[in-house]
């Protein structure tokens, strides 16, 4: 695929196997409801991210789908490194893109309801005029994170999955030009979708609250 222009969206998805997704959740709800949810936020990612005038690369966890809901017209596919180390996999992802050019690289999950198409346009727009931009999660953690150069640091000295990341984040991002977006709500515990109507139907069996 031929660059676009210079902004690049790097979509982090897992590969939607029965009891490889969303496990805090699956943990309330069981793994089959939790996949469903997980294969529910997928296809609400891509339809958030379609229209989006960037380029745009999905990263696959364990291996490229070739036939999946990710047109290869729209979305350029690529591997995820084979390491634990989220960090790891995020920098190496945004080292390819500056290396291929880019000069404004933002990357996103692919389980996320709260987020929007807004969201992420004005996150490449504050970029055209800083070196970061952040998406704080309300649970500790980070939604999304932009650059328009390389930070090594924010992606070492990391506790991933936890509530210490965002802080930890900010404090690496001091020294640098950033802004922030509205707080989102993550997915990760059946108290995070009770109570969202469009989760109803995969949760009906599980509470009556």
């Amino acid at each position: 695929m031929q660059h676009l222009n210079k902004n690049l969206l790097l979509i982090f998805t897992r590969n939607p196997e029965l009891g490889k997704v969303k496990s805090r959740l699956a943990a309330d709800i069981g793994a089959q409801n939790a996949l469903d949810i997980y294969i529910f936020l997928v296809n609400h990612t891509k339809k958030v991210t379609q229209n989006l005038t960037v380029d745009k690369q999905v990263w696959y966890s364990e291996n490229i789908e070739e036939n999946d809901i990710w047109e290869t017209d729209f979305y350029s596919k690529k591997l995820q490194p084979n390491t634990a180390d989220l960090g790891l996999r995020m920098q190496y992802a945004f080292n390819k893109g500056f290396e291929d050019k880019y000069e404004h690289i933002i990357i996103i999950g692919s389980d996320l309801y709260d987020i929007s198409e807004k969201d992420i346009a004005l996150a490449f727009d504050k970029l055209q005029r800083h070196d970061a931009v952040i998406g704080p999660a309300t649970d500790g953690g980070f939604y999304l994170l932009g650059l328009s150069k390389p930070i090594p640091s924010l992606f070492k000295n990391k506790e991933w999955g936890t509530n210490t990341v965002l802080a930890d984040t900010l404090n690496d991002l001091k020294s640098y030009s950033f802004e922030q977006l509205n707080p989102r709500n993550d997915v990760d515990y059946l108290s995070d979708i009770k109570d969202i109507a469009v989760f109803k139907p995969f949760i009906k069996y599980v509470t009556n609250d």
